[in-house]
């Protein structure tokens, strides 16, 4: 049975969303996606397989809620804490999207109706993208790695901004914690695709661990 993660920081004290927002947005939102998870699983060939397999393997609802709780996890991990990025990182993406903030920031606010904003690690061609996907979709089905996203479903935003996405945008990005993202990126280097799964079993249990991200 997946269990919902606790926040990796102090709702009462973080930088970007309230502790209302935190109440609805992990205590509810978040909770029925692992209580769906839990509930389609049941009886089924998932039952007691790790998240990352259900991701890759899975469709219809299960994919959904299985989706949500992987989106959710990383959420949190990339606005726990305003930190600095790596130099690795930084020199990486002044290669791959020199106008990072421009692009990233254009891709969250432009992205029609609910979904993500991801930067990613593609593998097979070695390089940062800028990506969206809508509702549950996780770039992870693609065969690409997430450094960082930005949850743009109305419920992460409108306790605290209402209808203004872009005012939310700029204050995620004023409170990333680039030294999460830096780590998933290096880690992303060594182990491609693994490194989520690793990422995963910190959190819910599975293959061995050895990210290192701090995720937990």
């Amino acid at each position: 049975m997946f269990k919902l993660r606790k926040l990796p920081f102090d709702p009462k004290a973080n930088a970007l969303i309230s502790e209302e927002t935190c109440i609805y947005h992990h205590g509810k939102h978040h909770q029925t996606y692992i209580n769906n998870l839990n509930n389609l699983i049941k009886d089924t060939e998932f039952e007691g397989a790790n998240l990352y397999d259900i991701l890759l393997n899975s469709s219809g609802g299960l994919f959904n809620n299985a989706a949500r709780v992987y989106n959710h996890d990383f959420y949190w991990d990339c606005i726990s804490k305003k930190s600095q990025m790596s130099g690795e990182l930084k020199a990486r993406l002044e290669k791959d999207i020199p106008n990072f903030k421009e692009e990233f920031l254009k891709a969250a606010t432009t992205l029609f109706g609910s979904g993500w904003a991801w930067l990613v690690y593609n593998p097979k061609e070695d390089r940062l993208q800028i990506v969206q996907t809508s509702n549950p979709q996780t770039p992870v089905t693609d065969g690409l790695v997430p450094l960082l996203v930005a949850d743009v479903w109305e419920h992460a935003y409108y306790v605290d901004h209402k209808n203004a996405r872009p005012a939310y945008l700029e204050k995620f990005f004023e409170n990333i914690n680039w030294g999460f993202v830096s780590a998933a990126y290096e880690w992303a280097l060594k182990e491609g695709l693994n490194s989520v799964k690793f990422y995963i079993s910190e959190l819910h249990g599975g293959a061995k661990s050895c990210c290192g991200c701090g995720c937990s």
